[in-house]
């Protein structure tokens, strides 16, 4: 239900209402942008894919490949690690023994232990859009992958924005970022719960009579606007407006994120996260994994959320020992979810980082930046799951077998929405159509 409360926010208007709780309900808090502009993307297309949607759990600092999914037994000791592998019910394939309920689920997943072209920046610009954060980039930079289905496809009703991210507020902000609009603009930025979107759709003070009330007066002022503005800029803002006041008063975003309306035992079995964020990366919430879901359920078409911190130069092994469990539970309760609810061939996941960890361990029992190679988890998207892909060196350091590009898993992620990234284009700020990934990438053959 859409909450209705009442606070003393001091500075009022004549009518008695705060001028921060009208701000609230114009500029509904979506990274900077006015929820109407969000809106727009309904309007990018004239069709509907269906109901495919992606959820992207990144793990900000760069997770060390060999210690979890790529483990190299035969190395020496000095690059070998402390963790052993266990089989999975997939024969020949073996993984970290602190994912066993992973292992038990490795006919529902694909592992890609070659992940190449990582540039080595610590941020998730190259998750999120497949592209170098840095080089050839086009005025306003590469749109994220929740911004290009959000233009593409659109919003999947009035009710639910195409596009949310959930990454909070982080010591290290380029690692929070979920994913930017680019050259596409605010109005295909993601619906941020975690940066007050959540909140604002709590409307202090304002009755629904009210809020009628204030729709009326943004329209008049929108009207002034629109007859001041020579470049026709404003044409169609009532038709944003009018759907952004649909998702005001409807109650399926604000249910979707209440995780309190799940049942008890789906809950428990993705359990229950620590919420203060780990030095200057993220929290780790379980609950996210079941947020996603629901969201996605719910009609969103994807997802990103941030997980922990993994940077870890020091301490590689305690912190494995800590985090990773919780991953292996979390990605294990999602995945059990999906399949359960039958939106395991509707709905892709991904996990990664920005880049994989040296073979080395260093003197503080920790491992330090490696762009050469990294590896990644897939699950549901109608893939076809229970293989590795790509093989690495015995020392785990290059990419011996099968190298798979960045924007190669975004080829086969947007495949599996239903986007032909050979004829897909969107316009940039000088209205030239930009491909969604580099012509010499294609959908990775061995997931389709």
């Amino acid at each position: 239900m859409l909450t209705i409360q009442g606070q003393d926010s001091g500075e009022a208007f004549c009518d008695g209402f705060s001028r921060r709780n009208f701000l609230r309900i114009g500029g509904l808090g979506l990274g900077g942008m006015a929820l109407p502009d969000l809106l727009r993307a309904e309007a990018a297309s004239g069709r509907r894919a269906g109901d495919k949607a992606i959820i992207m759990i990144f793990l900000p600092g760069g997770p060390p490949h060999q210690d979890m999914f790529d483990l190299k037994m035969d190395a020496p000791s000095e690059i070998r690690g402390e963790f052993t592998p266990i089989s999975t019910n997939v024969p020949g394939i073996q993984i970290c023994e602190l994912f066993p309920r992973l292992a038990k689920r490795m006919d529902k997943l694909a592992i890609i232990r070659s992940i190449v072209g990582a540039t080595g920046d610590h941020d998730a610009y190259q998750c999120m859009t497949g592209r170098p954060p840095k080089r050839n980039l086009p005025p306003g930079g590469w749109p994220s992958i929740g911004s290009v289905m959000s233009a593409l496809q659109g919003a999947n009703g009035e009710s639910v924005p195409p596009f949310v991210g959930m990454a909070p507020k982080m010591g290290e902000m380029r690692w929070a970022d979920p994913g930017r609009p680019g050259f596409l603009g605010p109005a295909h930025a993601p619906f941020q719960p975690n940066g007050g979107g959540k909140g604002d759709m709590v409307l202090n003070g304002i009755t629904l009579d009210r809020l009628a009330d204030r729709k009326n007066l943004l329209t008049s002022f929108d009207q002034f606007r629109r007859e001041t503005d020579a470049s026709g800029a404003m044409d169609g803002l009532d038709t944003f407006t009018q759907q952004a006041f649909g998702v005001l008063t409807s109650s399926k975003l604000v249910e979707a994120m209440d995780l309190e309306n799940e049942d008890p035992r789906i809950r428990e079995a993705y359990g229950k996260g620590l919420p203060k964020n780990v030095a200057d990366g993220g929290p780790r919430l379980m609950e996210q994994f079941l947020m996603a879901r629901r969201l996605v359920e719910a009609g969103v078409r994807c997802v990103t959320l941030a997980f922990s911190r993994w940077d870890w130069h020091g301490g590689n092994f305690r912190r494995g020992r800590q985090d990773m469990p919780m991953l292996d539970q979390g990605v294990s309760a999602l995945v059990d979810d999906l399949h359960q609810r039958g939106l395991d061939k509707d709905v892709s996941v991904i996990v990664w980082g920005e880049f994989g960890r040296t073979p080395t361990i260093n003197a503080q029992a920790g491992r330090d930046h490696w762009p050469r190679v990294s590896c990644a988890l897939l699950a549901g998207g109608g893939m076809q799951t229970g293989q590795v892909i790509g093989a690495t060196d015995r020392l785990g350091g290059e990419a011996s077998d099968r190298p798979v590009h960045f924007q190669e898993v975004h080829a086969t992620l947007y495949h599996n929405v239903g986007i032909d990234v050979k004829t897909a284009t969107v316009e940039d700020l000088t209205g030239r159509p930009r491909y969604l990934v580099d012509r010499e990438y294609e959908p990775i053959a061995e997931l389709i």
